[in-house]
């Protein structure tokens, strides 16, 4: 599938959005053994994205710039690049203006998105989430990691013990969540592992999860 300039997917950011991605086609990216699952897009093949990416084993990918940044969460396999080996778990932040050569020995999937991030913050991030602690949250059930955090912009993981009710609160500069492992809810619907949502800047909603789960959140981001 080759991507236009003009290519257009779930980019308005001041509507909400729900995707299934385990629903989602696999699709061939211009590097051989590279494929994407495309959730969000504004752009061709240099684009605001959010996506699913697949390496098949062996693949190295040619060196790149980010102009606008790039954050990675390693769902399986492994990934390697100049900076390190990075198992499942691993979350990176390479920030506006870095360049890696990101490969795979045994094949991954990884969570990513693409030119979100602000211009000005130049600081790289990596957290192996498997061994980081986390911090309790605003309710009881509630557990947190920070993994970055720049201006109005915050990413973490939270986990959420089965039962437990957050209350209704707003986002301000908006919201993102992949579902990781078990059932994320609102009033709007639950939202199995590998769902993705959006909520718009000054949505409203009150999130429980009534068997569990763990998420990626990303706050303060999204245009309005």
């Amino acid at each position: 599938m080759k991507l236009t300039d003009t290519f257009v997917l779930h980019a308005d950011e001041s509507q909400r959005a729900v995707v299934d991605t385990s629903a989602l086609p696999w699709v061939d990216s211009p590097m051989p053994g590279v494929q994407r699952r495309l959730i969000a897009r504004e752009g061709g093949e240099v684009a605001r994205a959010t996506s699913l990416v697949r390496y098949a084993p062996g693949v190295l990918f040619p060196e790149h710039t980010h102009a606008l940044g790039e954050e990675i969460l390693v769902l399986d396999g492994d990934l390697h690049d100049e900076s390190g080996h990075f198992g499942p778990g691993t979350y990176l932040k390479n920030p506006p203006g870095s360049a890696h050569t990101p490969g795979s020995d045994g094949g991954c999937t990884l969570f990513v998105k693409l030119r979100l991030l602000d211009p000005a913050d130049t600081g790289s991030e990596f957290v192996d989430t498997a061994r980081t602690p986390w911090r309790p949250g605003l309710v009881p059930g509630l557990q947190v990691m920070s993994l970055a955090s720049w201006g109005t912009q915050h990413t973490a993981l939270v986990r959420w013990a089965p039962g437990t009710h957050f209350q209704a609160h707003q986002h301000w500069g908006g919201e993102e969540i992949f579902v990781i492992d078990g059932v994320f809810e609102d009033e709007h619907g639950r939202y199995p592992k590998g769902h993705w949502l959006r909520s718009p800047h000054g949505s409203v909603h009150r999130p429980f999860s009534t068997e569990g789960c763990t998420i990626l959140v990303k706050t303060g981001h999204l245009r309005g």
